[in-house]
């Protein structure tokens, strides 16, 4: 199987918004830190790129500038095994209130997560269809997942 990554596309501060998700994330580090050359569409010495690995999971911040801009139809999905990792998580990373539904957050550099317990995919998995709609229709007026609400929804 061939190994892939994520590339995001960054329009300032690469390097801090991977110090901030190696910080958030155990088992975490930066591997790599690239810089512009001379005659670069940034000034010689700006960042170019940063990798970093999240529990073995390769993620690059590319430094483009403004041309582009991230966007919630991609996110990193966190799947947390209990509301304590929830509320870490949620507490470490969101920063536009407004950008949050679903379990869904900004950070403040404008990447996109979501923040959801491993129990909901049990729950939305389940064969009764009933318990699956309730499930979802607590989910869907959340923004933060409550687990403790999503459990009492899901029985009924």
């Amino acid at each position: 199987m061939p190994k892939t990554s994520t590339c995001l596309w960054f329009d300032r501060d690469p390097l801090e918004a991977a110090e901030l998700y190696v910080s958030v994330f155990p088992n975490s580090r930066i591997t790599a830190v690239t810089h512009y050359e001379k005659n670069s569409p940034m000034p010689e010495g700006a960042v170019l790129t940063v990798t970093f690995e999240i529990d073995g999971r390769s993620y690059t911040l590319l430094h483009g500038g403004p041309v582009f801009k991230l966007s919630p139809a991609a996110s990193i999905v966190v799947h947390c095994k209990d509301q304590a990792e929830v509320d870490r998580y949620w507490q470490a990373l969101s920063a536009v209130p407004q950008a949050e539904q679903c379990g869904w957050l900004q950070d403040r550099f404008g990447v996109s997560w979501q923040i959801v317990p491993e129990r909901l995919f049990e729950m939305l998995l389940d064969p009764d269809a009933g318990k699956r709609r309730r499930t979802t229709d607590a989910f869907m007026k959340m923004k933060k997942f409550d687990l403790a609400a999503l459990e009492r929804a899901y029985a009924g």
